[in-house]
């Protein structure tokens, strides 16, 4: 039985002729004198922070596109690398927590099957009992094949409800593959991660509404939490962020389509791998048009990720947060819409915009 291939939106394809990889490696030829001197700055991770957490929305930045994230009362891991090496290219900076002092995850979400991305050792030092591993449709089996029973496979703009939060895995411009025989056998997205709204009665707990106890009863009609929260009865408490994960992506019109159907607080934006843009255009979006995608998606702040942690092209982290700051000058973005991480650092995000954040530390909350 012929196995299923997964294609792009509009069919964009991803594919390079021998001419243009032979082209590709000439360039990296004549660029290899290029200063990579600066390496993005480790911050002290905030552990004792992280392990009692369980009301928070927080984003900590491991490396690359691995973050750990607290939503909801979930622990989450977003595309677990914390290899010290991928094939030839040795990892440039230091993961922002150790694996080994990681609070215990509840979700791995996975994007795509890149070594960069999936990285086995990884998962299998994360993974517990009650681990539930989120992948792209066609990735199930495998992740099943290496021990991981819990796995969800999700086609695009699919939503999976685990505990309070919904997950909603939305399309991506990109390609996939582990072995020279399985390319695009799986496929490639991001994730959209918004809460599941509990509205309560005064004096009366038991009247959440929740469809794992009855399946049947019907939804309360509650208006949205925005305007009077109180007008219909019910408490509404102040609602958590929706964070965009984008996984890995060339820009594309999706974007757009994201932005419609959620509303977005926080995007996690690749800016890095892009150079030569002739050649790698189609599947990483350079600084700029991270940006772009940033407004298509309509999301307040964004946080920029998928650079400084492996040479994975000719650009450095130095040129690619150069060029994110002069767009976003001459695009007149305000500068504390875009939040440049360290390693480490760890990001509180409120979902009501108007709340008095409590921590001392004002600069790491919004």
């Amino acid at each position: 039985m012929p196995k299923i291939r997964y294609d792009n939106i509009d069919n964009v394809s991803i594919d390079k002729t021998l001419k243009q990889f032979k082209q590709w490696r000439e360039d990296r030829r004549r660029k290899a004198s290029r200063d990579r001197s600066y390496v993005v700055p480790h911050a002290e991770p905030e552990m004792d922070y992280l392990h009692a957490n369980r009301e928070d929305a927080s984003i900590t930045w491991i490396g690359h596109s691995t973050f750990f994230l607290q939503y909801e009362g979930l622990n989450i891991v977003t595309d677990p690398v914390w290899a010290q090496r991928l094939a030839f290219q040795r990892r440039i900076g230091q993961p922002g927590i150790p694996i080994e002092d990681v609070p215990p995850i509840d979700i791995i979400l996975i994007s795509h099957s890149h070594y960069d991305h999936m990285h086995i050792n990884s998962i299998r030092k994360l993974y517990r009992s009650s681990t539930t591993i989120i992948v792209p449709a066609g990735l199930k089996s495998k992740m099943v094949r290496k021990g991981f029973h819990r796995c969800h496979e999700m086609h695009w703009w699919e939503t999976f409800k685990v505990g309070d939060v919904n997950i909603t895995f939305v399309p991506t411009q990109h390609w996939s593959r582990r072995t020279l025989l399985d390319t695009n056998t799986s496929h490639w997205g991001g994730y959209v991660l918004e809460p599941v709204q509990h509205p309560v009665l005064p004096d009366e707990p038991h009247n959440v509404w929740n469809t794992e106890q009855d399946p049947t009863a019907p939804k309360p009609n509650v208006p949205a939490v925005s305007g009077d929260s109180h007008a219909d009865g019910y408490i509404h408490e102040p609602l958590p962020p929706t964070i965009y994960f984008a996984g890995d992506s060339g820009y594309f019109p999706g974007f757009s389509e994201i932005g419609r159907r959620h509303k977005i607080h926080v995007a996690l934006m690749p800016i890095g791998a892009y150079e030569p843009e002739w050649f790698l255009s189609s599947q990483h979006t350079t600084p700029e048009e991270a940006l772009r995608a940033f407004c298509d998606v309509g999301a307040e702040t964004m946080i920029p990720m998928h650079y400084g942690t492996f040479k994975l092209a000719d650009d450095t982290a130095r040129e690619a947060l150069d060029r994110l700051e002069t767009e976003r000058e001459r695009l007149k973005i305000e500068p504390e819409r875009i939040r440049v991480l360290g390693y480490g650092e760890t990001l509180i995000v409120h979902g009501n915009a108007d709340e008095e954040a409590d921590s001392e530390d004002k600069e790491n909350v919004i």
